[in-house]
This record gives structure tokens, C-alpha cells and sequence, in this order.
């Protein structure tokens, strides 16, 4: 799908690629967790001048009038602004906080909304797109003995912080040159690269190794293969290992439903599966307890901080939630209450109408891609891409994510304007 000889790039096409080439520069001094929202806004002022500019433009230059899955996107993530303005005011936590609050969400739930239309709206193409991501993965590929050999030669975990921090973000971590960590309890060492913490290295993986599919020339695809797996098993991130070994099976096989050989095939295995159902729910109970037990502190910290989240959402802030997260008991280790779990997160700190308005866009697009899916190729990847922000919504809060992910949103963008324009 991707070519491997491009004409001259757009100025969005320039961004894209100047960004991602300069990933592990910007991670050494701190800098990848603003590069992510500037790219995003820096393509939306060009979103904007496309449309400003569209009388005086041909028919052929002119953007296309935004898709209705785009608009729920806007929609939803501008109405986090005034929910978390709510919250705020509820539960009276001033000015200076809301202001902090209201700059995160330029951060993070804006880019939501801002790269998918950006990716619809701007000439970008998926080839330069992947390119990018497959010259990343061989800086990564550069850079990985270093990094294996750290814990061994016993180089410090952290390097610096960079003072950047000033800035602002939710923590030290996002711009923190961390070498390795230790698990603790095993003592075995674990990689997150440019991400602030390895299970989002995965999710960082899995993304890079779905775009390196769509890379034409095969040096590039495998540069990007294997670098994206050496991520995912380096993080040691259960649910990144799951998501490679799921979702390109499952994209493929929604590709295949049309067929009617894959419908005669499917009908007797549906039937041989119904009588073995009690014992396929007993394999899937033992690989749930297992999947659970490989790392059994974390998801009993995951899962104690889901029960709070929920009740204190239920018991104090049903509608628009607390308005920001609360650090938590000993009993989880004072992690956050409304860390992750997007879902959890977003009941606690903005109610029911936060949680809608994430679920409608993303519920929508998974629709559409899957739709689109069952035609061609481009929309088995937009569907891997959502299925992928799914996924991670249960382990991951998505918005603090996004400037590290955010090339999983630009492709689903890219793929939507390639199914309008039968690209």
C-alpha cells in the first residue's frame, strides 16, 4: 500500500516525518512530551487554513467536508473542556488548578479529536506516514544495544530529568531519560524507551507494527517488524503481547466475511465450539487467572483502584466526576485514584458525561472501520487502529497517551479520507 518512492512532501507530510525523525533527540532532553501537542495543533492551524482557503481552491485542492465520525470526535472532546470546567467548580479546587486541568486538556484529549481530522482533511499519505515509523524503528534498532547493555554494566536507571518539567505534565516520568527499570520483587530489568512507562512502550510497539504492515519495501517492513517486537517483548507489557498475537488475525478475518466460504467454513465450527463451550470457557478462565498472575501486585493495584474509582464515582460525583484524580490509599500503593483504566478514569474525574463522551466517537469509528474493514485494506488497518485504542482503554488512560500514540489516530483519519475519495 505504501510506496517507497514519494514526490515532494506537504508541509503536514514535512511535520509528521521532522517529528518522528527526531523522537529519541527530543527523548534525551525531555522534549517528546511536547512535541505531541505541538504537532497536533500545528495541524490543526493547517486544518484551518485549508478550510479558510477552500473558496479559491479547485475542486481537486479543496478538503473534503468533514466526515459525521470526525464531528463526533469534536464534539466529544470539546465537550470534556466544559465538563472538566463543571468538575472544577463543583468540588471548588480554584483557579490555578483549573487552569493546569484546562492545559492538559490541550494535551490530551483535544489531540483525540485533532489528529484523526487532521488526517482526514490535510494531503498526507499513509506511505510517507509509515515511512517515518519504519526510520524511527531503525533508530531504535541503533539505540537498542545501549540500552540492553545499561542494567548490566550497571548504569544508572535515570540519567536526568530534564528541566523541562516546568512546563507541566502529570509527573516526573514524562520527562525523565530513564535507561531501564527493575521490576520490583523479580529484580528483572524492563525497557520503556521514549515511552514514561513500559506497559505504554507496548502499546507504542503494537501501533509501530501495525503501520510497518502497510510498508511497501521489504527492508523498511522488517526494520519495522522487528524493531516493534523487540519493544513489546523488552517492556515485558502482557497486554502488548496479547494485542500482536490478536489483532492482525482478527483484522484479517473481518476481512473475509463478505465470503461466502468463510461463512460455510465458520458454520460448523460455531457448532463444534457450542458443545465445547464449557471447556473453552474453562481454558479462558485459567488463561485470565494466568494473564492475571504473571504479574499478580499489578492487577491486584489495577483492580483495587478500579473498585474505588467506581464507588467514589457512584457515592460523590455521578455527573460530571471529581474533576481531577486523587492519590490513593496504601492499599494501592498511592497510586492515583482514576489511573489506568480509561473508563474507570474518566467516571471518577468526569462522571457519566465524560465517559459518553469518549465512548460515542470511539464506538462510531470502531462501526465505521469495521465496516470498511470487510472491503479493503486500508480498513482492516483503520480498524486495527481503533481496536488498538479499545484495547488499551481498559489498562491505559488514552489521553495521557496521545503525544507518544498519535500516529494510530492520524492513520485512522488518513484511512477515512482514502475510503471517501476511494483512494
Amino acid at each position: 500500500m505504501a510506496a517507497s518512492a514519494t514526490p515532494r512532501q506537504s508541509s503536514a507530510e514535512r511535520l509528521i516525518t521532522f517529528t518522528l525523525g527526531a523522537t529519541y533527540w527530543l527523548w534525551l532532553v525531555g522534549g517528546v512530551y511536547m512535541a505531541g501537542p505541538v504537532l497536533g495543533w500545528l495541524l490543526a492551524a493547517l486544518c484551518g487554513r485549508a478550510y479558510f482557503m477552500a473558496p479559491v481552491l479547485s475542486k481537486e485542492e479543496a478538503p473534503e467536508p468533514l466526515a459525521a465520525v470526525l464531528w463526533l470526535w469534536l464534539l466529544g472532546m470539546g465537550a470534556m473542556l466544559p465538563i472538566l470546567l463543571i468538575g472544577h467548580f463543583g468540588f471548588d479546587l480554584g483557579i490555578g488548578q483549573t487552569i493546569k486541568s484546562s492545559v492538559g486538556w490541550a494535551k490530551g484529549w483535544a489531540l483525540l479529536a485533532l489528529f484523526p481530522v487532521a488526517g482526514y482533511v490535510l494531503p498526507i499519505r499513509l506511505s510517507v506516514l509509515v515511512r517515518a515509523i519504519c526510520r524511527l524503528s531503525r533508530q531504535t534498532l541503533i539505540i537498542m544495544p545501549f540500552l540492553l547493555a545499561a542494567p548490566f554494566l550497571h548504569l544508572p536507571e535515570v540519567l536526568w530529568t530534564s528541566p523541562l518539567k516546568v512546563l507541566g505534565g502529570s509527573g516526573d516520568e514524562y520527562f525523565t531519560v530513564q535507561l531501564y527499570t527493575i521490576e520490583p520483587g523479580t529484580g528483572i530489568p524492563r525497557w520503556q524507551f521514549f515511552a514514561p512507562w513500559s506497559p505504554a512502550a507496548g502499546m507504542v510497539a503494537v501501533i509501530h507494527f501495525l503501520l510497518a504492515r502497510e510498508e511497501a519495501d521489504a527492508r523498511w517492513r522488517w526494520t519495522g517488524y522487528v524493531a516493534a517486537v523487540l519493544m513489546a517483548l523488552l517492556s515485558t507489557s502482557r497486554m502488548a503481547l496479547i494485542a500482536l498475537a490478536v489483532m492482525i488475525p482478527l483484522t484479517l478475518l473481518v476481512g473475509k466475511l463478505r465470503q461466502p466460504l468463510m461463512w460455510a467454513i465458520a458454520a460448523p465450527f460455531a457448532l463444534v465450539s457450542s458443545w465445547a463451550l464449557p471447556t473453552l470457557m474453562a481454558w479462558a478462565d485459567a488463561a485470565a487467572e494466568s494473564f492475571k498472575g504473571a504479574r499478580a501486585d499489578s492487577s491486584r493495584v489495577r483492580s483495587t483502584l478500579g473498585r474505588i474509582a467506581t464507588q467514589r464515582w457512584q457515592d460523590e460525583a455521578y455527573w460530571f466526576g471529581h474533576g481531577i484524580v486523587e492519590r490513593g490509599p496504601h492499599l494501592v500503593e498511592y497510586m492515583p485514584i482514576g489511573s489506568h483504566h480509561s473508563w474507570y478514569g474518566l467516571l471518577f474525574v468526569k462522571g457519566i458525561t465524560g465517559a459518553v463522551a469518549l465512548a460515542v466517537p470511539m464506538l462510531a469509528t470502531l462501526i465505521k472501520c469495521f465496516r470498511m474493514a470487510m472491503d479493503d485494506r486500508a480498513g482492516r488497518l483503520g480498524l486495527a487502529m481503533i481496536l488498538t485504542y479499545w484495547f488499551y482503554s481498559f489498562g491505559e488512560n488514552l489521553e495521557v497517551l496521545t503525544y507518544i500514540a498519535w500516529p494510530a489516530l492520524l492513520a485512522i483519519g488518513i484511512v477515512l479520507r482514502m475510503e471517501r475519495k476511494g483512494e
